[in-house]
């Protein structure tokens, strides 16, 4: 059982947090507090939380305040998100939030070893910084993002890596849905071992 004393010692760099509605992949559709951490070293030229990236743009908030404010919602799904929130030790987080009864999700793009035994692993790997094995090893769902049709290619490529229990995903970045979801649609036709995944938090126009 952890303390009062280990919530208020460990602390994190949270660029924001919001209770919302799980947008992508496998819990689309499902209510859930986000914690967004900042740093990330992977640099995805699409990326659409670009602020997250620099620590020092943000405070380091202990555990026990973030847990504070989780419990002043009506969240039992907890997502873990960046930046790369796996560059930290989560132990302590991920123990405090099962301690309190939720559940809790990562999204991670796989390059560092996950710190906290996790409930589902969202891998979503990036081309500018390779995962390492372990993320093949613990997705439960891998979601890839399609900026060009060259993507589908290197998709697959994840797929074969992937453990045999794993949902697979296909997303449009959003910039370029407009000409790759035709194309998505397709694919997933063609190949149905394949999901689309869709980012339905930014078509209901919430965080």
């Amino acid at each position: 059982m952890l303390t009062q004393s280990e919530l208020l010692q460990n602390k994190l760099p949270l660029m924001e947090h919001f209770y919302t509605i799980q947008g992508e992949g496998r819990y689309a559709g499902r209510a859930a507090y986000f914690i967004r951490l900042a740093g990330c070293d992977v640099g995805c030229v699409w990326c659409d939380v670009k602020d997250s990236w620099d620590t020092k743009n943000h405070p380091l908030v202990s555990v026990a305040s973030i847990l504070d404010n989780i419990k002043a919602s009506k969240a039992n799904f907890i997502v873990i998100t960046g930046g790369e929130p796996a560059m930290y030790d989560l132990t302590t987080l991920i123990n405090a939030l099962h301690q309190s009864q939720y559940e809790v999700a990562i999204e991670t793009s796989g390059c560092y070893e996950l710190k906290g035994a996790i409930d589902w692993y969202c891998f979503s790997p990036k081309k500018f910084k390779k995962p390492i094995d372990e993320a093949y090893q613990k997705a439960n769902e891998l979601k890839i993002v399609i900026f060009h049709p060259s993507d589908f290619a290197w998709a697959e490529e994840h797929a074969a890596k992937i453990n045999n229990d794993c949902i697979l995903y296909l997303q449009t970045e959003w910039s370029k849905k407009d000409t790759i979801l035709p194309l998505l649609i397709e694919y997933v036709k063609n190949n149905p071992k394949w999901r689309i995944s869709l980012q339905t938090h930014k078509y209901l126009n919430i965080p």
